[in-house]
């Protein structure tokens, strides 16, 4: 899809060193804000987009969802995605206190505002608008859904992640525009449990003037989640490829 070639330019790229070394003067969030309304994500890389190695592990999901629909006479957010990830549990809590990154791009397409855009009005040029949100640690899945859900239904906001165990690089200021990517840093025990992300809609034109009839209308995006670990040894691409059932090729001597 071309929503899946855009979210892998964006998911390939990285900051260079003379991007850091200008634009960000501390690694807090702000600054991290700051460089990517200067620089956006960097400077792609093909081979990184095209080749997995074997000590890093990319998934890709093509899916489509209706972000909203009516109810009681009134438009609401209606639909959101859960992906279970197949995480290598047991790899990852062997890996202990081992920094490992996680990163979650999200990219899709809006149906830009008809007649006047109104800047003053963030819902009238976007049709629709998606967000996602991964599980804390020592967050059950009852309650990860339940948190979800209570954001998107009350203020159609970004949830944040697990609080004071945030561990993104980016944050809530990655939410702009129609492609969202971030990066999470932890311990590959903390990300061992951190396996369920949320696709789920914020507000747009869609829902806000449901008088133009596009309520019911759905959308596609392309959600990619990739992890890597610095440990050259390690194959964390196998044991996902077997759950899921694909063909891992095996190197068989020729006589």
């Amino acid at each position: 899809w071309p929503e899946t070639i855009r979210a892998l330019i964006v998911h390939a790229a990285q900051w260079t060193d003379t991007m850091k070394a200008q634009f960000l003067r501390n690694p807090s969030k702000a600054e991290y804000a700051r460089l990517l309304r200067i620089c956006g994500y960097g400077v792609t890389n093909l081979e990184r987009a095209l080749y997995c190695a074997a000590n890093s592990l990319t998934l890709i999901s093509q899916a489509e969802l209706q972000p909203y629909d009516r109810h009681d006479g009134r438009c609401v957010s209606h639909e959101m995605h859960l992906y279970s990830l197949p995480w290598p549990s047991d790899i990852l809590l062997g890996l202990g206190e081992t920094q490992v990154e996680m990163r979650i791009t999200l990219s899709y397409f809006v149906e830009p505002g008809p007649g006047e855009v109104g800047w003053q009005d963030r819902y009238r040029y976007p049709s629709h608008a998606l967000r996602f949100a991964v599980n804390g640690p020592a967050e059950s899945d009852d309650e990860f859904v339940k948190r979800v859900n209570r954001q998107a239904r009350d203020n159609d906001e970004h949830p944040g992640t697990e609080g004071p165990g945030d561990r993104w690089v980016i944050g809530n200021a990655r939410d702009v525009g129609s492609i969202h990517s971030d990066i999470w840093q932890g311990t590959a025990a903390e990300l061992s449990q951190s396996n369920h992300i949320a696709v789920y809609p914020a507000v747009g034109w869609w829902r806000e003037r449901h008088h133009l009839g596009r309520w019911s209308k759905r959308c596609r995006y392309t959600l990619i989640v990739s992890i890597q670990t610095p440990v050259e040894d390690i194959d964390i691409y196998t044991p996902v490829a077997v759950q899921v059932g694909i063909a891992v090729p095996i190197a068989v001597p020729i006589r």
